[in-house]
């Protein structure tokens, strides 16, 4: 069950007007790492959990969570968008510079929105449910989780460095602060994963299914010009299951045959526009 409060989990204002701005935080609105995916992905992985209720309960916590800065990026957009009215423009037009900011409006605010914020990123790609991972495998969606929390904190600083609205800027760093728990938060619940179920996904696969292919689990196959690469754990360093070393392949060479593939049938030879070859 869920339950909507009236306050906002942080306090949301702005200094001023920014249809700009309005625009450029559609992004961790509704973009591919923005809150619409993560709440999605959290919530859709509690749905689904089957492993430890504290596993469950924490996803939709932190899901629930990310409800809550859902509306406070909505309120954020709509308080960019006052004044941003058709006859705002019209006035704003009569001084070239703000008919330039106001010009870099996005249309649909004022036309689909009614100045509201829309389910779409920066450039009006509409939000959509391919961008969440919810696999069922706890340990690939913790580390997918890390990865989204780390793409989303990266695009809100770097949204913070594009204004000087103090009252914007107090609301990204609340959601900065949010973003740096829950990074830490799901390195916790991955340490705590591979502890308990091995750092490979998935766990369960037979180890003697994978006996004659074992050599190809520990080498690092180096295919771009230079070996700077050899320098990293990756290339020299233990796997952290301790099933081995790493090792390092400077020229790897192809391992399979040519690819032969066969003529078809004589009767689908135009439809394919393939010439039959000459007989010996």
């Amino acid at each position: 069950m869920f339950r909507h409060q009236k306050e906002l989990q942080f306090e949301v204002k702005v200094d001023r007007p920014d249809p700009v701005l309005a625009r450029q935080v559609q992004e961790v609105l509704g973009g591919q790492f923005g809150e619409m995916t993560v709440m999605m992905q959290y919530l859709f992985q509690g749905f689904n959990c089957r492993g430890e209720e504290k596993y469950k309960d924490m996803l939709m916590d932190i899901g629930t969570e990310e409800i809550g800065h859902v509306e406070m990026l909505c309120s954020l957009i709509s308080q960019l968008l006052d004044g941003a009215s058709p006859e705002d423009q019209a006035e704003a037009a009569k001084d070239p510079a703000l008919a330039a900011i106001m010009g870099g409006v996005n249309p649909q605010h004022l036309i689909a929105s009614g100045l509201g914020a829309v389910p779409k990123d920066s450039v009006g790609v509409p939000w959509n449910g391919s961008y969440i991972v919810a696999s069922g495998n706890l340990l690939a969606d913790m580390r997918s989780n890390l990865h989204a929390e780390s793409q989303g904190r990266l695009q809100v600083a770097r949204l913070y460095n594009m204004t000087t609205d103090e009252g914007v800027r107090a609301t990204f760093r609340k959601m900065l602060a949010r973003d740096r728990y829950h990074q830490y938060q799901w390195m916790a619940a991955i340490a705590e994963l591979e502890e308990k179920k091995g750092f490979v996904v998935p766990a369960s696969f037979p180890p003697e299914a994978e006996e004659e292919a074992q050599p190809h689990g520990l080498t690092f196959w180096n295919l771009s010009e230079g070996e700077a690469s050899a320098a990293g754990l990756w290339a020299t360093g233990s796997a952290p299951d301790g099933s081995g070393d790493f090792t390092y392949l400077a020229n790897p060479e192809p391992q399979g045959q040519i690819p032969k593939m066969q003529v078809p049938p004589d009767a689908n030879q135009h439809d394919l526009n393939i010439e039959k070859p000459p007989s010996k």
